[in-house]
């Protein structure tokens, strides 16, 4: 997983405190500099976030980006789905038919082997836990002090 992920998790929990306090929509430049993070490439994620519904840009003088929906509507599965895509993390290449094992009938190979069927269970369970992890429950478990502290750094603009 790319760092493009952590990011993109990161601005949504600020939008998210940064709506609560009625400072969005924000520049993207500003959440860029926010985070010392480079603004071309936080853009490219910003776009994707948007791509997926999770944020949209406001036009204009005083626009900037916001979260489309409610946090508690936006998963972490969201995030990463919308930034790596639906592709799974783990690709069978069926090498147990290749080389000492290239003669077997290929009947002995119709069902997916141990190693594809315990990573798949494994991503199922993993793509499980952050579909029932909102950006809401991750802005709720940061410290009060950090989402007042975010609110302070754009009320002084």
């Amino acid at each position: 997983m790319n760092e493009g992920v952590e990011w993109a998790a990161h601005v949504c929990v600020l939008l998210h405190w940064l709506d609560e306090g009625g400072l969005t929509p924000v520049p993207a430049s500003r959440l860029a500099e926010s985070y010392d993070l480079p603004a071309a490439y936080l853009g490219k994620q910003v776009q994707a976030l948007a791509r997926a519904g999770i944020t949209e840009s406001l036009p204009g003088r005083g626009g900037g980006i916001r979260l489309a929906r409610p946090a508690s509507r936006i998963t972490l599965m969201d995030v990463v789905a919308a930034i790596e895509g639906g592709t799974d993390a783990f690709a069978c290449t069926e090498i147990r038919q290749r080389g000492m094992n290239a003669g077997n009938p290929r009947t002995e190979y119709t069902k997916p082997c141990g190693i594809a069927h315990a990573m798949r269970s494994a991503e199922l369970a993993w793509r499980r836990e952050l579909a029932t992890t909102s950006i809401a429950d991750l802005a709720a478990a940061t410290p009060t002090r950090t989402a007042d502290a975010a609110r302070r750094h754009f009320s002084t603009a």
